[in-house]
This record gives C-alpha cells, sequence and structure tokens, in this order.
C-alpha cells in the first residue's frame, strides 16, 4: 500500500527548521525520512523562494525562517508562514514589529484555539 503524508516534504523541511534552526542537513534527511538530496533541493526551493535563509555559522548552516512572508497561495488574506507554523507546532504565532495588530486579529488566530479530539483528548 502506497504511504502518503497530510504535509507535503516543504512543509515538512518547514517545521524542522522551526523546531532545530541549527540542524545539519543530514539531519533533517533522516527525520524526515528522505534522502540528502531531496533535502538539499527543497531548501534550495526554500530559499530561493525567500521563505529560509541559510547563514554560515563556523562550518555550519543556520536556518532562519521569514516568518513575516506570506503563502504564495492564491488567497485574498493569505496567513504569513510564522502564524501557520505556529498552529502545526502548538504555539503562540510570532508577529512582526511592523504588524500592529493584536495576535487574536491574526489569520491563525481562530485555529490556535482548537482543542484535540478523541479518545487521546478525553483521557485527560
Amino acid at each position: 500500500m502506497e504511504r502518503w503524508r497530510f504535509l507535503t516534504n516543504h512543509a515538512r523541511v518547514l517545521l524542522r527548521i522551526a523546531q532545530d534552526p541549527g540542524a545539519r542537513l543530514r539531519d533533517i534527511a533522516a527525520a524526515l525520512d528522505i534522502t540528502e538530496r531531496s533535502a538539499y533541493g527543497i531548501l534550495t526551493d526554500l530559499t530561493t523562494a525567500g521563505f529560509v535563509i541559510k547563514e554560515k555559522d563556523g562550518r555550519r548552516n543556520r536556518y532562519q525562517i521569514q516568518a513575516h512572508r506570506p503563502f504564495a497561495e492564491p488567497a485574498s488574506q493569505a496567513p504569513a508562514i510564522g502564524d501557520v507554523l505556529a498552529v502545526l507546532l502548538g504555539s503562540e504565532p510570532e508577529h512582526s514589529p511592523a504588524s500592529s495588530s493584536p495576535a487574536s486579529s491574526s489569520p491563525a488566530a481562530p485555529y490556535a484555539k482548537v482543542r484535540p479530539s478523541g479518545p487521546a483528548a478525553r483521557s485527560n
């Protein structure tokens, strides 16, 4: 049976970088069960599109997600990448200094209050 995932590998790489900005390419690939070549290609895509900045830190790279960048989706009010990552990671969205609106008006704000459902949620 073919295995599929809800999130694309690009989204999974972004999540991994959000969790560990100093992760090595090899570690990202291993954590996501993809090849290093695929991880490199995805990071190149994300860097070229301006979603991630790659900085040298000695012999290693550190990655910085440009959380203020909106998704390139054709939506009237596309949320910023940081807002979507915050929802997926279960944390509060960070707003850039340029954003003067409160967190409650963020496009991700309605989703931040969603509680898990199912048997695991009922055991608490």
